[in-house]
């Protein structure tokens, strides 16, 4: 029978751009539902922004427009970067929908009513220059367990360790810098502590739902039995936030990580309404459907203690597994989202634009595990070249043209077919103690080995072997030689089932590899003339005489030059970042904060931020001499405002120069020319606020009239920091 199976991956926060770190989760999830897809089982893939908190309300503010328009902005680029990379949701979602609130509020309703929701007054950090509560994630300092700096108020990415905010070692604002003061707030509980959630939690850890490294991990955090190492969990914010009201608490509201996971029973209702689905068939306690979380390490605390005790408590089905992933690295690098050391979804599309490419690249190096996955470059584009063409398309290109031009597009009769498909007899003979000399009957003997590795997500090993029957092909093409037969008008019989039987097996590999390259295999069924493919076809061979189309060449060799630009428009993104911010994971984290302008610059030097009071001070450079004094008179000849940076892009022909389009509150924006290329990725900057030198001359260039200049920061050391103003500030505002 069929299965009845709903996959989600983690929700991606709807406050930075889909980076290639990002796209190793979406990229596994969707090879392996078009995998059960394609086996014919019933698959839903669902997935939705993170829209909530705090990060979204400071962003917004510091854009000028509301959360909604920004988290409306975000859902756009998020969806058309999945789409890019051919990632199929059934529904793609929003947290801030009614859908997720009705299902959030009915949760906490229902643990309320079990007496599992405690309030309680606790003593809180408190920004008293942004005159409000800090969210643990706003909130930095030294990790109190193993001391690792620079991490956030909830638990540390370096050792794993969760903890109270107050428990962090000298900790400072990452909103404005400043030390936080503690004040007392009422905050409302979720009782993970309670005899109920240890209990169900010990037994549902070691129950096979989790990889083997990430159930080792949960019982370091539970504890052994009698220990209750688990305390409660914070689930309230308070006012200002951008999120849902607690019921019946004004001014509180529910913290972003009890709603985000609500979100994926959001997005799936939506599905459901759409479709005529039932929910309770998939999310009812006892429910037989299957359900599945595709996770990074990074977010296996909540996903593997907080959200199934919820569920379980709430009266819901918790999940059949968890699949948690390792990060990405570049060229052996971590990538550092906080400091902009990614590639983006939208840059590689921009300069590599075959998305499918690194598709399978991921595909070969995934094996189901928790390691870390890395993206090594040159190994990226010999890997490709040398699989994809050289080995898999190859087979198409070498075949096709003589069955198109001596036999009228039709493949051969399965009587010819099952002679010239015997390896038996070929020089060197291919396959060395087979049980059977059939190469296509080799081929679907694979079949069900492939398919279980794709079941247990072992794409690496699926790759492999499918490698493995590639060589086979080829050589049997390099044994059979049809360009030799061709020359000979008496082989024509001989050559028409030769190149039939590599068609054939053609369609077999493309059968095996659809689940990661789908848009190519799409190609490839307009090519064979045949409907979409699934994967018991891989059985059954196209019929005596089937017509074929006209080959057209299916893929283009990927070009290192494309790679090259693509590094060089990300070229911060690449260079080695300084040993102490290795330790972090931070462009694995959902909810990266934006750091004020003091945090930042300091974070690019390679410092914390303390008391915004005291100067920072260059690493290992010296401050820059003082300029001559001038008079007050002098200064207030340069009009300096505040301006919104509406787009970002690179400039033809241009080594150091970005094209900025600012909104200085104007009828027309400007257009200024930025020697910021090294520093600055595009997509990063569009939307921020900088301050620039609006009264500047107008001064003609070679790419264009630049109306200004923005300022930027730098020293004797590398490194150019543009300036931003305070959340609050709109375009147009005079700095004086």
């Amino acid at each position: 029978m069929p299965r009845k199976i709903l996959v989600t991956s983690a929700l991606p926060y709807a406050n930075g751009s889909i980076h290639l770190g990002h796209l190793v989760e979406y990229i596994q999830t969707d090879i392996w539902v078009r995998f059960q897809k394609m086996s014919g089982n019933t698959c839903h893939y669902v997935c939705a922004d993170d829209t909530h908190g705090t990060p979204i309300m400071l962003r917004a503010e510091k854009e000028g427009i509301t959360p909604e328009q920004l988290i409306a902005k975000v859902w756009q680029e998020h969806y058309d970067d999945f789409r890019a990379f051919h990632v199929a949701f059934d529904n793609y979602g929003s947290t801030n929908s009614a859908e997720t609130r009705e299902f959030a509020e009915g949760i906490y309703r229902t643990l309320k009513a079990a007496n599992l929701i405690e309030v309680r007054s606790i003593e809180q950090y408190y920004d008293p220059a942004k005159q409000m509560f800090l969210p643990d994630r706003f909130i930095k300092g030294e990790c109190p367990k193993c001391h690792a700096k620079d991490q956030y108020g909830d638990n540390c990415e370096v050792c794993g360790a969760a903890y109270a905010p107050t428990e962090l070692i000298e900790p400072y604002s990452a909103v404005s810098g400043t030390k936080p003061e503690l004040r007392n707030s009422d905050h409302y509980f979720f009782r993970l502590s309670s005899a109920s959630c240890q209990q169900f939690l010990r037994e549902w850890t070691r129950s096979g739902t989790l990889q083997h490294e990430a159930a080792n991990k949960m019982q370091e955090w539970l504890g052994g039995e009698g220990e209750n190492k688990l305390t409660d969990w914070d689930i309230s914010r308070d006012a200002p936030y951008f999120g849902f009201q607690i019921p019946d608490a004004p001014g509180k509201y529910f913290y972003v990580w009890l709603d985000a996971p609500v979100g994926y029973m959001g997005s799936f209702r939506q599905l459901c309404k759409n479709t005529g689905l039932s929910f309770e068939d998939y999310w009812r306690h006892g429910s037989e459907a299957e359900l599945y979380h595709f996770i990074g390490k990074d977010i296996l605390y909540f996903h593997a203690l907080f959200w199934p005790a919820m569920l379980q408590h709430a009266g819901f089905r918790t999940p059949t597994r968890l699949f948690a992933h390792g990060f990405l690295t570049v060229n052996g690098e971590k990538m550092s989202k906080s400091r902009g050391t990614f590639i983006t979804a939208s840059s590689y599309v921009e300069h590599v634009k075959n998305t499918e490419y690194l598709r399978y690249y991921y595909a070969a190096k995934l094996n189901g595990t928790m390691e870390d996955l890395d993206l090594n470059l040159d190994d990226f584009v010999a890997r490709v070249n040398s699989d994809l063409i050289g080995k898999y398309i190859n087979i198409a290109s070498r075949s096709a043209g003589f069955i198109s031009k001596r036999f009228a597009g039709k493949l051969a009769p399965h009587t010819l077919l099952a002679q010239c498909a015997d390896t038996s007899g070929l020089a060197g003979k291919l396959v060395e103690d087979a049980p059977k000399q059939n190469l296509l009957e080799l081929l679907q003997d694979a079949s069900s080995q492939i398919a279980e590795y794709y079941e247990t997500r072992d794409y690496s090993k699926a790759t492999r072997s499918i490698g493995t029957l590639l060589d086979l092909i080829n050589a049997y093409i390099d044994a059979t030689k049809p360009w030799e037969l061709a020359k000979d008008p008496s082989n024509v019989e001989w050559l028409q089932g030769v190149c039939s039987v590599a068609l054939q097996a053609f369609r077999i590999i493309t059968i095996y590899l659809k689940p990661v390259l789908p848009q190519l295999a799409k190609d490839v069924e307009t090519f064979l003339n045949v409907g979409e493919l699934h994967w018991q076809d891989a059985q059954v061979l196209l019929p005596d005489g089937h017509l074929i189309n006209a080959y057209q060449h299916l893929m283009t060799r990927l070009d290192p030059k494309s790679i090259e630009a693509m590094v060089e428009a990300n070229k911060a993104s690449l260079q080695p970042v300084p040993p102490a911010s290795q330790q972090r994971h931070a462009e694995h984290q959902q909810h990266a904060v934006a750091a004020a302008p003091a945090a930042q610059a300091a974070s690019k030097a390679g410092e914390t931020v303390g008391d915004a009071t005291m100067p920072l001070k260059m690493m290992g450079a010296d401050v820059a001499p003082i300029a001559p004094t001038i008079s007050i008179d002098d200064f207030n000849k340069i009009d300096l405002r505040v301006a919104r940076i509406v787009n970002a892009e690179h400039v033809e022909g241009a080594e150091k120069l970005l094209k900025l389009t600012l909104d200085i509150g104007e009828p027309q924006p400007r257009t200024v020319f930025a020697g910021i290329k090294s520093a600055y990725d595009p997509d990063w900057l569009k939307g921020r606020m900088t301050v620039m030198v609006a009264n500047l001359a107008p001064r003609k260039m070679k790419f264009g009239l630049s109306e200004g200049m923005v300022l930027a920061a730098s020293g004797t050391t590398p490194g150019l920091f543009i300036l931003s103003p305070d959340a609050g500030a709109q375009p147009g505002m005079r700095v004086k």
